[in-house]
């Protein structure tokens, strides 16, 4: 099912962003290596890696988004902007030395062939009203403002993909849901991630009134 896919691609390692399929990705492009990249993938096929870089290095995480340019706009002062739609997870198998600014992995998608397939034919199982009812009250009380009409007009996967991807927990708790397989997993992990946070709110709280 990945075979459609390149098996060597442009990545852009960027610190802090944790990129889901069926999420969408704005991107302001004015660093000239992240140009070439960017301009080389939208004349190409369209297609490029985003990836978390770590703090050590040139060190990247070992699992990233393949995403495809679905919006391009040159600006007057040299930046490019850009929407990038997600498609599937890989998984990076080595780095591949090229004449290039920027940096081209080999990559492997068969450990996420699951994000191809479509929304309606996947067994989220999961309590969906409990779940969101807990992600709700936790974003309110981090002052995390989202409209959740529009929000309850996307598909469950980019519905858990979207609250993955912004909620306001650690970049490596991030990460972590990203590289979960199956929904019903990354759903719990989120909901023990969100306890957690909200222990810790409520034990702090108790300290600071006696």
């Amino acid at each position: 099912m990945d075979e459609k896919f390149p098996k060597q691609i442009p990545v852009f390692p960027l610190s802090g962003v944790i990129y889901f399929p069926r999420t969408n990705l704005p991107l302001n492009i004015f660093e000239e290596r992240y140009l070439d990249l960017v301009n080389d993938s939208f004349r190409n096929n369209k297609l490029m890696g985003m990836v978390q870089s770590k703090k050590e290095n040139r060190l990247v995480y070992k699992v990233g988004c393949l995403g495809k340019i679905s919006d391009y706009q040159e600006t007057s002062d040299g930046r490019v902007l850009i929407n990038l739609t997600g498609i599937t997870r890989f998984e990076i198998k080595k780095e591949v030395i090229t004449k290039k600014k920027y940096r081209e992995f080999e990559v492997d998608y068969k450990k996420y062939h699951n994000d191809l397939i479509l929304p309606e034919k996947i067994n989220f199982d999961y309590d969906k009203i409990s779940f969101l009812d807990k992600v709700k009250d936790f974003f309110e009380k981090n002052g995390l403002m989202i409209n959740w009409k529009e929000f309850e007009k996307l598909d469950q996967a980019q519905q858990i993909n979207t609250l993955s991807m912004i909620a306001p927990i650690s970049n490596e708790e991030k990460q972590k849901l990203l590289e979960i397989i199956n929904f019903k997993e990354k759903t719990n992990t989120l909901l023990n991630i969100i306890k957690f946070y909200s222990y810790n709110t409520q034990d702090s709280e108790k300290n600071t009134i006696q």
